[in-house]
């Protein structure tokens, strides 16, 4: 069985039982960074073995991990931080034991755009995640005047390097509306800006760490 295991995305504190039974257990760890799950797997005294698995080498390294699930070995996957599949290389193995016939299951956790949404003071019973803003201006301002056209709340990833310019180009098409950014969740300087979108790029902010946006 494959199993996706939810890891912290920030406090190492926040991991289930369940997932440190299953890493435990599992004859194989799939990690998309080996060096941040090893922090992880350390704190709890994991010595499991772990093979990197990222959007470079999924295809590749697939059809090998596909064999080992055939041949009836447990292998757990585990993302950066957070729920595996979710704008990372998950989807692709998913898809490819479901292809063949074997059985996928969750082990649920934290989740950065749920944990984003629910603190950030927007309407909830209806909502849209659309991943990673894309880089490129024309796709990025296609992808801002869909959010424009709809009404529920979006929840978008964004980077710290590109925020400042992502933010201008909204606030030349979406000024009016609200905006929550969530840095650093679950840790020390856990920090959520909210306002409006104009005023905040007006502000020139500047921040680390990969951040959630959520608009309406």
């Amino acid at each position: 069985m494959l199993y996706l295991v939810s890891t912290p995305i920030g406090n190492l504190e926040d991991i289930t039982f369940r997932a440190i039974r299953i890493l435990k257990e599992s004859g194989l760890i799939l990690a998309e960074d080996t060096r941040r799950t090893g922090i992880l797997l350390k704190k709890y005294n994991i010595e499991n073995r772990m093979l990197s698995y990222n959007d470079t080498n999924k295809e590749r390294v697939t059809p090998k991990i596909i064999e080992e699930l055939k041949q009836g070995k447990d292998i757990a996957l585990v993302t950066d931080s957070g729920t595996p599949g979710i704008s990372d290389p998950g989807f692709y193995i998913v898809r490819e034991c479901v292809k063949k016939d074997i059985k996928v299951s969750p082990v649920p956790g934290p989740n950065a755009l749920i944990s984003a949404l629910i603190c950030s003071g927007m309407p909830t019973d209806r909502f849209t995640f659309y991943g990673f803003i894309p880089k490129q201006e024309s796709k990025k301002k296609a992808l801002i005047n869909q959010i424009k056209e709809r009404k529920e709340t979006a929840v978008l990833y964004e980077s710290p390097h590109r925020i400042s310019k992502t933010l201008k180009t909204m606030a030349g098409i979406i000024p009016e509306k609200e905006i929550a950014i969530a840095r650093e969740l679950t840790k020390k300087f856990e920090e959520i800006i909210r306002g409006n979108i104009l005023d905040i790029s007006n502000a020139g902010l500047k921040t680390k760490g990969e951040l959630v946006l959520v608009i309406n």
